[in-house]
């Protein structure tokens, strides 16, 4: 299933679950009603304030996380950009023989590296070009290996833990992209905010003002775009949050090799 698909189905789904709770909390607090006394609703209010306390505390940390894996996404793109090009420079320690070969690799490497990403969601898509990179970091490696042979000892020392750096943030890159919030702390975020949705409603079923259908329908709204935002915001280039602009630094790196 896309990714599409299971965010629409994410947003009905918890929407229409919502507004289900919130009715039957109305029902049950209205049944409720007579049979209830002060000191009855004074220790209901604590565990509703817990319960409602616990759902902020897990939105505020789901949030949180899938912030600082954007984040970290969003840097470890510029920190590609900045190893490829300083593993780039170091040509220059090569014979310059070998350099306009492995030159074309890498601005092939660099046109492969920002495709695995700009595919996106096509994963199959983005799997064959990032096999694509992999093939094209063993010929640099290999073809950079070779010239070195015939370069000064200096060179070796500082081209290689270059070529390592430009090859290492690759794995790491790709670790990021498949690290998202935990499916069970999504799932326990989901129960809770139908479960507040039931307590929400039997706490409105004791109003009689005109205004509950339209404190019901924020109360919905709002709680569904917060979760739908965390889950998109841990999903960047899939949904309506991009993390695109982050390529710019590769796209201006492969604009200085031609």
């Amino acid at each position: 299933m896309s990714y599409n698909a299971i965010a629409f189905l994410l947003i009905l789904g918890l929407f229409a679950g919502m507004l289900l709770m919130l009715t039957l909390g109305q029902f049950l607090g209205r049944r409720s009603r007579a049979e209830e006394t002060d000191a009855d609703r004074s220790r209901l209010t604590g565990v509703e304030a817990a319960i409602f306390g616990l759902m902020g505390l897990m939105i505020a940390f789901a949030f949180s996380g899938a912030s600082a894996r954007y984040e970290m996404r969003r840097q470890l793109t510029v920190d590609e950009a900045n190893a490829i090009g300083t593993a780039y420079l170091r040509l220059d320690l090569l014979p310059t023989a070998s350099q306009p070969a492995l030159r074309e690799k890498f601005r092939r490497y660099v046109e492969t590296r920002i495709a695995v990403y700009r595919v996106l969601p096509d994963l199959e898509a983005s799997e064959a070009q990032a096999a694509i990179a992999v093939t094209l970091q063993n010929e640099i490696w290999a073809g950079a290996i070779a010239a070195l042979k015939e370069a000064p000892p200096h060179a070796t020392i500082v081209a290689v833990p270059a070529l390592n750096q430009m090859i290492d943030v690759t794995t790491t890159r790709a670790i990021a992209a498949r690290t998202h919030t935990p499916t069970l702390i999504f799932a326990v975020l989901l129960i809770l905010g139908l479960v507040c949705s039931a307590l929400a409603g039997f706490v409105l079923a004791h109003t009689q003002t005109r205004s509950v259908r339209l404190h019901v329908i924020a109360f919905v709204v709002v709680v569904t775009l917060t979760i739908y935002v965390i889950f998109d915001l841990d999903y960047p280039r899939f949904g309506l949050i991009k993390l695109d602009f982050a390529d710019k630094g590769l796209i201006d790196l492969l604009a200085s090799m031609k």
